[in-house]
């Protein structure tokens, strides 16, 4: 099947019935301007093309560049790809208590760092990642090029996310929408627990929903120093009520520290864990794009047309 990737380009070609109007009217105007015989001492000599034949091939020009644009493609049907993956979400937390400094260089940071530990380590799973606060929001789809994901994950700045609160609920609303076709949810948060004292309402929606909650818990019981909205300096610690929502949704609870091996045992239970039961079909269309020769067509013509321009004799 023929088509346009981007049919609307196609409209600019209407422009062309205006524009040989306007050059034909300019052309009467100035020879309105002068005799014949005027006309002809001050015209330009041309050996090798007439006007006429020029103006054709800048004007063909003009229409094989806009079908350029306008992406010709060959549809030759459909590429049917078999994988085995297993999906699951993971969480970050970008709240504003994640700026404490009592985990070096900070909350952030370290949480960063760890995340691509995990990655590295993990087999035959795709991962969706979203940021949350008091909202959640997606950063990137299920993919399996954790490349991309590390690129997105190293260039989130604080100075651009002006987010308070925890909203642990919003996380496993997004979680079970990104997840729908999965039997078992899997979530991991990398969080500082938030600020909640009870996580009844969240357990009660992740066992209504099958999704198992991973906490990688980050922040000191002695905590650390932020400011307020007002400037004024405020002591967050880590809230390890959270630990109830991980136990009791069938997951598992980590608290940070420096080794670097505790967030691989994180992975490796994950993989362990979980297997992906059947095969999954992606189709994916196979399009041979065409553009490159209206575009060899264009610039062919433009410059036969440009260089056939007369030049003043010396």
């Amino acid at each position: 099947m023929f088509y346009f990737k981007n049919i609307e380009f196609l409209y600019v070609l209407l422009l062309i019935i205006p524009l040989i109007y306007l050059i034909k009217q300019k052309k009467e105007f100035i020879l309105g301007q002068f005799s014949s015989e005027v006309f002809k001492r001050i015209e330009f000599k041309n050996n090798k093309f007439s006007k006429k034949t020029r103006a054709v091939l800048l004007i063909f020009s003009f229409i094989f560049m806009i079908f350029a644009f306008a992406r010709p493609i060959i549809e030759n049907g459909e590429i049917k790809i078999k994988s085995s993956f297993v999906d699951m979400l993971v969480a970050v937390d970008i709240s504003k208590s994640m700026m404490a400094d009592d985990i070096y260089p900070s909350r952030f940071e370290f949480e960063k760092n760890k995340l691509f530990s995990f990655l590295d380590d993990l087999k035959n799973i795709r991962v969706a990642l979203v940021g949350f606060s008091s909202q959640t929001f997606l950063i990137s789809p299920l993919t399996e090029d954790f490349n991309s994901l590390k690129f997105l994950v190293k260039n989130l700045r604080f100075d651009y996310l002006n987010l308070k609160g925890t909203n642990i609920q919003s996380v496993l609303e997004v979680s079970n929408e990104l997840l729908k076709d999965e039997k078992n949810k899997i979530l991991l948060l990398f969080t500082d627990g938030g600020n909640e004292d009870n996580y009844e309402n969240e357990i009660s929606y992740a066992k209504t929903h099958n999704i198992s909650v991973y906490v990688y818990n980050i922040g000191t019981s002695k905590g650390g120093i932020i400011k307020d909205d007002n400037g004024n300096a405020v002591l967050v610690k880590l809230n390890e009520n959270i630990k109830k929502l991980a136990l009791n949704s069938n997951g598992a609870y980590m608290e940070q520290s420096l080794n670097q091996n505790d967030i691989k045992q994180l992975s490796e239970l994950i993989n362990n864990n979980y297997k992906a039961n059947a095969e999954k079909e992606e189709v994916i269309k196979d399009e041979k794009e065409l553009f490159y020769y209206p575009l060899i067509l264009a610039i062919i013509l433009f410059f036969m047309g440009i260089f056939s321009l007369p030049r003043r004799q010396k």
